[in-house]
């Protein structure tokens, strides 16, 4: 029984997705709660605690590039050196020079995604999901009082 090399790379891929996604979801969590406790006592967030949430949306950047990256890719017709034995070999060097790639083009030229994700993050952190509803129903309905004048 032989599974093809172009499987194997999917599979690869989406477990390396699912963990790099985890470990945002993760991240996003502790400083969520952080921030809980620091409105509890009534103190504002910690640098340390900001730096955690920055970090954390320069990663979502990258891998957000990078999921961009690899769609544009599968555009490109294959080589026809890149079939057969050598396929697997040169998909694996492929996803890591993507990878690379999409870390160079967020930590160089950024997209700006980060920034405004910190932005808004850093905003709400440290509020509670009614809160955070409340504040978008009055957000939304600033809009539609704009919109009607």
């Amino acid at each position: 029984m032989d599974i093809d090399s172009s499987y194997l790379t999917t599979l690869s891929n989406q477990a390396v997705s699912e963990a790099n996604t985890s470990k945002l979801k993760s991240t996003l969590n502790n400083i969520s709660e952080a921030g809980n406790k620091a409105k509890g006592k009534g103190s504002g967030v910690n640098s340390a605690e900001e730096e955690k949430l920055l970090d954390a949306c320069k990663q979502f950047e990258s891998y957000f590039v990078e999921q961009m990256f690899k769609e544009m890719m599968k555009t490109v017709p294959k080589d026809a050196l890149d079939t057969g034995s050598n396929s697997m070999l040169v998909d694996y060097y492929k996803d890591n020079l993507v990878k690379e790639y999409a870390s160079q083009a967020t930590e160089k030229e950024s997209l700006g995604l980060a920034q405004m994700l910190y932005e808004q993050m850093k905003r709400n952190i440290g509020i509670t999901p009614e809160e955070a509803d409340a504040r978008a129903a009055a957000a939304t309905g600033a809009v539609k009082e704009d919109d009607a004048s």
